[in-house]
């Protein structure tokens, strides 16, 4: 397992209680991306900037696919490009990796036909795995799930002191600056979304008789 395909099942058995956005769930799943290839030594930061270091063969396909999109040549990209970059429409692929797998099956219902039903995650290794790490508070999962609020608060949202707490701390600086760049991409979502929001009131206002 991979921590994207990790972060993204945690992510879906949370879904009922806690949904996650799919843009956010996608700028987290491109910063996991980029943890691994640290992990791997893939990738090297210089600053803010992804560094390619020499081809490494990784054991999963979007791995693969994502590190043959790195920029390999100066200037390097900043990880909050690669973020935005790779993040479009990320949720949505892995999670027809998993369905594609069997990870990810579709829930049939009385007098609803089988491929109606809703996806669920099926009782499965990599499930328990995914869930194990994240009980076992393994500091690169849990900051990733609580960054896009499966688990507490993000930073700026009034977050419990408690629950803020609980995030074990990031050892390696490297990684540490992906997650912080994770966390800049979220909260800048958030405020693209907003200010769209405000926009289309304001908009819907006018028509309706209300400007001036």
């Amino acid at each position: 397992m991979t921590t994207p395909r990790d972060l993204l099942i945690i992510a879906l058995d949370a879904g009922s209680s806690s949904p996650v956005e799919q843009g956010e769930l996608s700028l987290a799943l491109a910063g996991a991306e980029m943890i691994d290839f640290l992990a791997a030594q893939a990738v090297g930061l210089d600053g803010d900037h992804i560094v390619p270091g020499d081809r490494t063969v990784l054991a999963d396909r979007l791995l693969e696919e994502a590190a043959g999109s790195l920029v390999r040549e100066a200037p390097y990209e900043s990880v909050a490009d690669w973020l935005w970059r790779r993040g479009r429409g990320l949720s949505a692929a892995y999670q027809a990796a998993l369905e594609a797998e069997g990870q990810l099956v579709r829930q049939g219902r009385r007098g609803i036909s089988f491929r109606a039903g809703e996806l669920v995650l099926a009782d499965s290794p990599d499930r328990r795995r995914a869930a194990d790490r994240l009980a076992s508070d393994e500091p690169v999962l849990a900051s990733l799930v609580w960054a896009v609020r499966v688990r507490g608060e993000r930073p700026g949202d009034a977050a419990d002191a408690a629950d803020v707490s609980d995030v074990p701390d990031v050892a390696d600086d490297a990684v540490a600056t992906v997650l912080a760049a994770v966390n800049d991409a979220l909260v800048e979502l958030a405020a693209v979304r907003q200010r769209r929001a405000i926009e289309d009131a304001a908009f819907d206002n006018i028509w309706r008789g209300g400007g001036g």
